[in-house]
């Protein structure tokens, strides 16, 4: 019988080898990629950027309605910023100007966010069956895609809703023992995306075994309280009609003819086909080379409904927002469980093969 400080020593290495090696691989891969585009991004290119460096400065009167109330990475970047800005301009004396500070605190905090949700989708590949070996290949190949280096490298908030995902289908798959990770999904949900909406009624139906749903709806009631509190001080601050959001929600309908007609031309489909780069071809070549196994046998036995629905919900992302790779990128812990799965079987075909 193991003792008490076995006990928490045998739980420790396995919260190190599940989480913190995974996430700290994640992190290492997205700093060396995502420290060009944060030095030299051109930022009349963005929007989104200048809006989120605004509202990280606490202004909010000229910040679009759809993202002025993703507050959570802008603040926790102010935050950061603070302590940052004390040393920045000696490390770096020719880059001593005021929003230098606060672009790398977002550089290094979206690294740190989306590196959190590569460990999500190392176990839920692990989860799935797939080995650890494959698991963090497909975590890192996924993560060399160039929407996860605009997201840790840029001032966006894309890395927190990307965490959500991860969180959320690692609750489904983990079940019993994962409230937490459906918990935090659920109460930062609201806040990190307005179409969260379109997630959660996934997330209260596949998070039943994490977290049953009579202790998800308090959950939920505490997030979307959280929103209305910050829309409500944000419009009274800048003197914004209630009625805006409802306006702005019912436009985005406008972008579906849009997104349908770029995913279906040429540009179109190069963007739907970088948003995992050449990665994505090895998904249909094993999948049809696999229909010659049994299907207990096949690498895609352990994929079912819950991963088909939520790439449904990552299509309704891409649709509303017209932006269909970044948008498409929501779809990585799928596909790096498909992705890791394929791995891991073709090592045993050839491990099989040679041994023959």
């Amino acid at each position: 019988m193991l003792s008490p400080a076995q006990g928490v020593l045998g739980r420790g290495k396995a919260v190190f080898r599940r989480w913190l090696l995974p996430w700290a691989l994640a992190v290492a891969a997205l700093a060396n990629l995502a420290y060009p585009v944060y030095r030299h991004y051109d930022f009349s290119y963005s929007p989104d950027t200048r809006s989120y460096l605004r509202m990280a400065t606490g202004r909010f009167d000229s910040v679009s309605i759809t993202r002025r109330y993703r507050v959570l990475v802008p603040a926790a970047a102010a935050a950061l910023a603070a302590p940052i800005t004390q040393g920045y301009g000696h490390v770096w004396p020719a880059r001593a100007g005021a929003l230098w500070p606060l672009r790398f605190a977002f550089y290094l905090l979206n690294c740190l966010l989306l590196g959190a949700a590569g460990a999500c989708w190392f176990n839920v590949a692990r989860l799935a069956g797939a080995s650890a070996g494959a698991a963090a290949l497909a975590m890192v190949a996924l993560l060399t895609s160039r929407w996860a280096a605009y997201e840790a490298g840029l001032p966006l908030t894309d890395s927190l809703y990307t965490l959500i995902f991860g969180l959320g289908y690692y609750a489904f798959r983990r079940g019993p023992g994962a409230g937490w990770a459906l918990a935090l999904a659920l109460l930062l949900g609201p806040l990190a995306k307005e179409s969260f909406i379109f997630l959660l009624p996934w997330l209260l139906w596949y998070g039943r075994r994490a977290l049953p749903l009579s202790r998800q709806l308090p959950v939920v009631g505490a997030g979307l309280g959280a929103l209305w509190a910050v829309h409500w001080a944000i419009d009274s601050h800048i003197g914004a009609p209630a009625t805006e959001s409802v306006t702005n929600a019912l436009a985005h309908l406008e972008n579906i003819s849009y997104s349908l007609h770029r995913a279906f031309n040429l540009k179109g489909m190069g963007e739907l086909l970088s948003i995992f780069g050449l990665y994505v071809f090895i998904l249909p070549v094993a999948y049809l080379r696999a229909r010659t196994t049994p299907p207990s046998a096949q690498w895609h036995a352990p994929l079912g409904l819950a991963e088909f629905l939520l790439l449904v919900v990552v299509a309704i992302h891409m649709l509303l927002s017209g932006d269909l790779g970044r948008m498409g990128y929501l779809a990585a812990p799928v596909a790096c469980t498909a992705l890791a799965l394929v791995f891991t079987h073709t090592r045993q075909l050839l491990r099989a093969t040679a041994q023959a």
